[in-house]
């Protein structure tokens, strides 16, 4: 006779299972009283959500109270907001305000972080810099040996994300030593790389949208950034909606779930409809069985497995290029994407189908020859991944082993590998099922 089958073991197993959707309350760390007490002074009244650990997550926020869709979740004043008004208003803002070519709005923000972190406890804002990350793991922060067991197009956005926070930092050393009379140690020392790339990574990855209007003193570039302390700590989930904006009555930025959530269930945001890679070069996290995320198909691949000693492919290479079709291409959790298949139908176009081109961007099927065709280098594509992906998967293990300081950053990538790979698996099969039905 099986046991726990009664009223007891329902209850283990809840509480097994609770153990993975519920969180650990963290509001008793002196880092979170302190927090708060600072948002309270700032008109941020008390809130049903409350600063948690969650396994899968990490640290989020959690709800004391059931919500409902349309509740609203939190509410939190304009005072408690980090913009570029409140770096004008600072003791950085005259010296903003002089400097000619005019700075960016983001390195008003870097500037700010990095003086503001360098204060210490003469900082106002030491309260919020206390609970923001000491690290990241955006691929501008991953070491060289992590960023090559990226698979593209992340690889090459990863290394451009690296070239354009390291140019940043060159064009801006001009404007930081302008400072110096606001510091007793050298500027140089004060913002140096490592600094500029932790407030990038910080902006890039914490703040809320959230449009200002255009000043003198800043560059044409976008003004739309602001740092929401607490509000911050809600994580991202592919499977929620809500709606997040300033309240001009109200003056507050506010965030209203669509979405129920459970008594001490972790309350989750959505960014937007972002595939992993896009997750992970923009905030340094991916997300399980995201819905969105996809497997890319670089034009070499697609080259690699064209049909070969065709003398027409030139002519259909350029009818791509010209068309937008060398480009994501991709497998997601439905199979082979549309514009993959369409690629690889114009590719398997036979001399005598050739004129029929048009037809083929328009969906139509041209023969039962080019359709199987397509369909073969589609799976022929898809195992050479399944496999490439397992080879990174053993060198990750490998690296785990022999660089335990890297292992956080490996870990990373191996979570973003293995969902490629249970995605790549999928298409498979359904490929699989396409090939015996055409047969």
């Amino acid at each position: 006779m099986k046991k726990s089958r009664g009223r007891t073991g329902r209850k283990r197993r809840r509480k097994h299972l609770q153990r993975f959707t519920y969180g650990v309350n963290c509001s008793h760390e002196l880092e979170y009283i302190k927090l708060k007490k600072w948002l309270k002074v700032r008109g941020f009244g008390d809130s049903s959500l409350r600063p948690a650990q969650f396994w899968g997550t990490g640290r989020g926020l959690m709800t004391t109270k059931a919500l409902q869709a349309g509740e609203l979740v939190i509410s939190l004043p304009e005072k408690c907001l980090v913009t570029t008004s409140t770096v004008l208003n600072s003791c950085l803002g005259e010296y903003i305000t002089k400097w000619k070519p005019p700075v960016s709005p983001l390195i008003a923000l870097c500037t700010f972080l990095i003086a503001e972190k360098h204060a210490g406890e003469k900082s106002l804002w030491k309260p919020y810099l206390d609970v923001l990350p000491k690290t990241y793991t955006c691929p501008v922060c991953l070491e060289q040996d992590v960023v090559q067991l990226l698979p593209e197009p992340l690889r090459k956005q990863a290394q451009e994300q690296r070239t354009m926070v390291h140019e940043l930092y060159l064009s801006s050393k001009a404007f930081f030593s302008s400072l110096q009379s606001l510091f007793a140690e050298n500027t140089a020392t004060v913002f140096n790389y490592a600094a500029l790339e932790w407030a990038w990574c910080t902006i890039n990855t914490r703040t809320i949208y959230m449009k200002h209007s255009q000043r003198e003193c800043f560059s044409l570039e976008p003004d739309v950034y602001a740092l929401a302390p607490y509000l911050d700590l809600l994580n991202h989930s592919p499977n929620v909606q809500v709606k997040a904006a300033f309240n001009e009555q109200s003056r507050s930025y506010e965030i209203q779930t669509n979405s129920q959530c459970r008594k001490h269930e972790e309350v989750f945001i959505c960014y937007g409809p972002h595939d992993n890679q896009r997750l992970l070069l923009e905030y340094g996290f991916v997300a399980i069985d995201n819905p969105h995320s996809s497997v890319y198909v670089s034009s070499d691949t697609l080259l690699k497995y064209s049909p070969p000693l065709d003398k027409q492919k030139n002519a259909k290479l350029s009818i791509l290029k010209d068309h937008d079709l060398l480009e994501n291409l991709t497998f997601g959790w439905d199979g082979p994407s549309w514009r993959l298949l369409t690629a690889l139908k114009v590719l398997s176009l036979g001399e005598d189908e050739f004129t029929c081109w048009k037809r083929t961007l328009l969906g139509d099927v041209i023969s039962a020859r080019n359709e199987q065709q397509a369909l073969n280098i589609t799976t022929k594509i898809c195992h050479f991944l399944i496999e490439e992906t397992q080879h990174v998967l053993l060198q990750i293990s490998q690296m785990k082993r022999d660089k335990g300081n890297l292992k956080e950053q490996l870990t990373l990538v191996e979570a973003l590998r293995l969902e490629d790979l249970k995605i790549l698996e999928k298409s498979a099969e359904i490929l699989c099922d396409l090939n015996v039905t055409a047969v």
